[in-house]
């Protein structure tokens, strides 16, 4: 479908901020705050209606990657106008407290 001449997913593609505010619901189990405020979330991308998404871990340990990318996808995916998510997991540079939100340092006594 059309509208104003454009294809109808791309007349309501998300912005960035949207992106972001859908992996607000992106939980880490072990410290119960979300990857943005943690400072996980390592950037967005959106491209029209596909959506990539870097993100790293607490440590290159942590076994719940593959959790936590389908957690994301699922949100994201969520959003008008998005047709694909994809999600690529760095561990460069590495995560440090330093990246969490101050509502997060405080949250965890930082």
């Amino acid at each position: 479908m059309l509208f104003l001449g454009l294809p109808a997913n791309l007349v309501h593609m998300p912005t960035e901020e949207q992106v972001y505010e859908a992996l607000t619901n992106v939980i880490d189990p072990e410290l119960g705050l979300d990857f943005v405020e943690l400072g996980l979330v390592y950037g967005v991308a959106v491209e029209e209606a596909k959506i990539e998404v870097t993100f790293t871990l607490t440590t290159p340990a942590c076994p719940i990657g593959p959790q936590v990318s389908e957690q994301m996808k699922e949100f994201v995916g969520e959003l008008e106008g998005v047709d694909e998510v994809t999600t690529t997991m760095v561990f460069t540079p590495p995560w440090t407290p330093e990246l969490m939100s101050e509502d997060a340092k405080f949250a965890l006594g930082y």
